[in-house]
């Protein structure tokens, strides 16, 4: 049960590219959206841990411990919880089968919806040319991403002082430069391709932060998107319906301003 009697309850909920341990991730509006909303299954979809920017520097805040406690938490309150490692938290693809904390990682996993569709659930990473044929490309694009967040961080200080919503600098580029949309599109056509290959219905995944939900290859694809631009995730309802929340709710906000945040996020969801 959840502590919160005002909390939301679905289905499933599925979380990707939480990013923690890098100073771009959205660790108090994740805590927000996790107190607010509960589910009898929560599919954790890669790149929850960034083990790739650990290596690098060890950035760990109290905020970010303050995660992997609730989430562990809500595993020992009754919450099943599924792990599928992505490329930032590789290392944890060495334990596949095992269960610990209340938490199953698995590679993939079929989720049964309520409607009786089926969807294949993998993080995405192996359908990255870039990741899987060079790696090298990899982590220079993850450094020019994590330079973008830094100038993101200072153009948002601003936007806020002056009353207006986040915006992302890195979400608008992909959508503006014509390579990483298309970029966008073989991915989501190849997840899709492997969710025919399976014999479902859909895909769920993350890897790329875009979050989406269309038929437009022939199965649902579906898409978490992130918490380190974005702070989206896809949560099922009761009748099997798929929904993106968005979470925009600002923790610092007076009482009535957060409702009526919370009510903006989900009209735009």
């Amino acid at each position: 049960m959840s502590d919160n009697s005002e909390a939301r309850r679905y289905r499933a909920l599925f979380i990707s590219d939480v990013h923690l341990g890098t100073k771009g991730c959205q660790a108090e509006l994740l805590l927000d959206f996790l107190k607010y909303h509960e589910s009898d299954v929560l599919y954790l979809v890669g790149d929850i841990v960034d083990g790739w920017r650990l290596r690098q520097s060890w950035y760990w805040p109290q905020k970010h411990n303050d995660v992997v406690q609730k989430l562990l938490r809500k595993g020992r309150k009754g919450t099943r919880m599924v792990y599928l490692p992505g490329n930032h938290d590789e290392f944890l693809r060495d334990y596949y089968g095992t269960h610990f904390g209340g938490i199953d990682v698995v590679e993939t996993i079929i989720h049964e919806a309520a409607d009786g569709k089926r969807y294949l659930v993998i993080h995405g990473d192996v359908f990255d040319v870039v990741v899987r044929h060079a790696k090298w490309l990899a982590f220079l694009g993850d450094w020019a991403y994590t330079a973008a967040l830094g100038v993101n961080t200072y153009v948002n200080l601003v936007r806020r002082r002056l009353g207006l919503t986040y915006w992302s600098l890195s979400q608008w580029a992909k959508l503006k430069v014509k390579n990483a949309v298309n970029y966008i599109g073989k991915f989501e056509e190849a997840v899709a391709d492997e969710a025919k290959r399976h014999d479902v219905d859909g895909v769920i995944c993350g890897h790329i932060h875009h979050a989406a939900i269309h038929d437009q290859f022939g199965v649902r694809y579906v898409n978490c998107g992130d918490w380190v631009e974005s702070c989206t995730a896809i949560a099922e309802h009761d009748d099997g319906h798929m929904e993106i929340i968005r979470w925009t709710r600002r923790v610092e906000a007076a009482p009535q301003e957060e409702a009526d945040l919370v009510e903006g996020a989900r009209a735009a969801a």
